[in-house]
């Protein structure tokens, strides 16, 4: 574990610098806990991508808790606040997996986020996990997306189930989980187009292959998770509230944390959409996706393993 906690505060060093570093600046050389620091605070989690919503929800609840403990120095704001992202985030939520028979999990998000990367190396980590895993190239409208995701079965030794370019996406999830079902698969994982410019071709595509998908199994999908890029900020904000409304998320993946000092939008998903990240990307490797432990998180944003001491 502590390897895992170690890779993770790695991943997280400039999120850390641009969102702690810039809090420590509001706490260090302040005598007294007032209404400029509160100010100032919630000015800090806005600028690091948290939301307006979510900062000012945090910086309530500070209020409260400074009230409460009668906390008198700033310093003792930093393990507090941890606290507090701790609760906001809430406790660790693992996939939904059927008690029998294939679980379905659909994959939505834009292109460009890691979406087919994150189908490859989650079919990686499943099959690890003991699980007999297939991947499904339901994003039809791009030949790159097919290909890529064959090269990830190939990498990971799991089939793809596909169809030619252009084909209807809810036609390769039926040939899917026929192929499931028959071959005692434990996951299918579903790869879908990320075309926003039409919500309401979006919509529809995806209403479709739900369809389908629920036809065939009753209850499935069982999972709709969405891939954000990290480095996006607010714009990953945004996708998620967006797909939320068409989609039916159910948990999210957020990748390319560690190349970011963005990491903090990881509170304003979770604070506005109340959708769990249930999955993180901190590195390029086949093993770098990890699930997402908040109290972990938490503790590494502030560069607190053991709960004591600040930086």
């Amino acid at each position: 574990m502590a390897g895992l906690f170690a890779k993770l505060k790695e991943g997280l060093t400039k999120t850390r610098e641009n969102f702690v570093g810039r809090i420590e600046e509001v706490f260090t050389g302040r005598k007294r806990i007032d209404e400029e620091l509160y100010e100032e605070l919630e000015e800090v989690l806005i600028r690091s991508d948290v939301g307006v919503n979510t900062a000012f929800e945090l910086v309530e609840r500070l209020r409260k808790e400074v009230k409460k403990q009668k906390i008198s120095q700033p310093s003792e704001l930093y393990q507090v606040l941890q606290e507090l992202i701790t609760e906001l985030l809430g406790e660790e939520e693992t996939l939904t997996l059927a008690k029998q028979g294939p679980s379905i999990i659909l994959v939505v998000g834009v292109n460009g986020v890691g979406k087919t990367t994150t189908i490859g190396k989650l079919a990686n980590r499943l099959k690890k996990d003991g699980k007999r895993v297939i991947m499904v190239a339901g994003d039809t409208f791009r030949a790159a997306a097919i290909d890529q995701l064959e090269v990830w079965g190939e990498r990971a030794g799991i089939e793809v189930i596909k169809q030619r370019e252009g084909a209807d996406p809810a036609a390769v999830a039926y040939d899917a989980v026929q192929a499931a079902k028959s071959r005692g698969i434990d996951v299918v994982l579903v790869d879908t187009a990320g075309r926003l410019h039409n919500k309401v071709n979006l919509m529809e595509e995806l209403r479709k292959v739900k369809r389908v998908i629920e036809r065939e199994i009753p209850g499935a999908p069982h999972e709709v998770l969405l891939v954000l890029d990290a480095t996006t900020g607010q714009n990953a904000l945004q996708q998620a509230k967006l797909f939320q409304e068409v989609a039916g998320v159910t948990g999210i993946v957020l990748t390319k944390l560690d190349g970011t000092a963005k990491g903090g939008v990881v509170l304003g998903i979770k604070g506005e959409t109340r959708i769990p990240v249930k999955w993180i990307g901190i590195g390029e490797g086949i093993e770098d996706l990890r699930s997402f432990v908040p109290k972990d998180f938490a503790a590494a944003l502030f560069n607190r393993p053991d709960g004591e001491g600040a930086f």
